[in-house]
This record gives C-alpha cells, structure tokens and sequence, in this order.
C-alpha cells in the first residue's frame, strides 16, 4: 500500500493530483484528463485548484520540487475524500476499482472511530461535571470544619474574692 499523505488546506482534507494518481497507479496527466473529461462529476467540493499562496505553503511543508527545475508546470488540484472516490469511479480500471472499496471501509471506520470519540467526550464531560460538583461540596464542607478544628477561646474564670 502507498503512504498517501492527506494534507489540511482551507480547513479541508485533501489529497493533490499527483499523490492520488499514485494511490490509482495512474499518472497524474491520465488523472487529469479523465477528471477534465467528466468535469460535471467534479463540482468544487469534490476538487480544485490550489492558488499559488496554498502551493507554496504546502512546498515549503513538504519540500516538494520547485516549478522550472523538473516539477509540476501547473498548480495541483486538490480532490476531497467525495472527490477522490470519484476520480475511481472515472478511471475505470481494477485498481481504481479496488481502491474506492478500500477508501470507502476508510472513511467508515474513520468515522466509526469519530462516532466513538465523541462517545468518549461527552461521558469526560459528564465525570467533569460531576467532579465539580463534589469540588464544590468539599469546599462548603472544608468552610464548616475549619471553625471546629480551631481551638476555643480559654473561658473566663469567675471572679472569686475580694475586689477592692
């Protein structure tokens, strides 16, 4: 299996061109063309294309090839998870094809695993919660017991005598 990496851009999780035709076994032109040939499968939530400002941000991360020097010609497209399932349906080949199943059990078990995290979240904030309440009422109880801990004033003695 291909390392993929998935990189963050505009609060988005994608995947560029170049490393999904990898994923395929395609290169990343015959991706392109295919995309290009089914655009209307593509809407910009599915895909799009980096601005330069994206691009240097994710080169200077990754130190990818420079432009001019035997690197891309072009800015990257980005596909999302729904964009990269689409780019296999396209494609049409076995690989594309064994690879949307395996990008579809991903994402389940990735949100299965979300669903549980969530889980986990809600039941912290609940043992928080409750916490804090008992923080509350051992500090009311501490405020009560230090009054009893604390040693009595000494009583006064009676007057017994003769008082000039």
């Amino acid at each position: 299996m291909v390392d993929i990496p998935i990189h963050s851009v505009g609060g988005q999780k994608v995947i560029l061109d170049s490393d999904l035709a990898k994923l395929y076994e395609v290169t990343t032109k015959r991706l392109n063309e295919q995309v290009k040939r089914n655009e209307r499968k593509f809407p910009r939530s599915f895909r799009f294309q980096l601005t330069e400002e994206q691009y240097e941000v994710l080169r200077s991360q990754n130190a990818t090839s420079n432009k001019g020097s035997g690197g891309r010609r072009y800015l990257p497209y980005a596909f999302t998870e729904h964009g990269a399932l689409q780019a296999a349906n396209v494609l049409r080949s076995e690989k594309a094809d064994a690879m949307s199943v395996y990008i579809i059990n991903a994402f389940v078990q990735m949100r299965r695993e979300l669903a549980i995290s969530q889980e986990v979240l809600r039941r912290l904030a609940q043992i928080d919660k409750k916490l804090l309440e008992h923080d509350n009422t051992l500090e009311e109880l501490v405020h009560h017991l230090i009054p009893l801990l604390e040693e009595p004033p000494p009583e006064e003695k009676p007057h017994i005598g003769f008082n000039p």
